[in-house]
């Protein structure tokens, strides 16, 4: 599939080996496993760094096959779970990164087209989360409100 925003085609990278089963070797148990992903999520650490730390402290490889549910189901059940999408809160860092560093620098124009291309891509995804009803259907991005929430 081509690229969205420069001409050429791109190749995925790598792929997870085919495992239907948690390794034998993990000794963590599940009710353990589900106490830290609570704890976390409520000191606000997104999930992506929970499952690092499972995976590189507590010898978890995969959560999903440990658990039988992902990191965000499991948040979900215990009611910790984010306001925003991990993705968009992150597209919206970058977006409020890249508008200090243009105010301090009106002449980039590499970063001025970044910042562009950055929103129309929150845009697009706060378009497919209202469809999927994870966002209410009034939510809008502005870069001032971004920038309130992600400080």
């Amino acid at each position: 599939m081509a690229r969205m925003h420069a001409r050429r085609k791109g190749k995925a990278a790598s792929k997870k080996p085919y495992v239907t089963e948690n390794p034998g070797w993990v000794s963590t148990s599940n009710e353990e496993i589900v106490e830290f992903i609570v704890s976390k999520a409520k000191e606000g650490v997104s999930s992506s760094i929970i499952g690092l730390t499972l995976r590189d402290q507590y010898g978890v490889p995969d959560v999903k096959l440990a658990m039988g549910k992902s990191i965000m189901a499991i948040c979900k059940e215990h009611g910790v779970e984010p306001k925003l999408p991990e993705d968009l809160m992150n597209m919206m860092k970058k977006a409020v990164r890249l508008s200090a560093h243009l105010q301090a620098n009106r002449n980039d124009l590499h970063n001025k087209r970044s910042l562009h291309l950055t929103e129309a891509k929150i845009r697009r995804l706060v378009d497919y989360y209202k469809k999927t009803d994870v966002l209410p259907a009034g939510w809008k991005y502005s870069r001032a409100d971004a920038k309130l929430m992600v400080e």
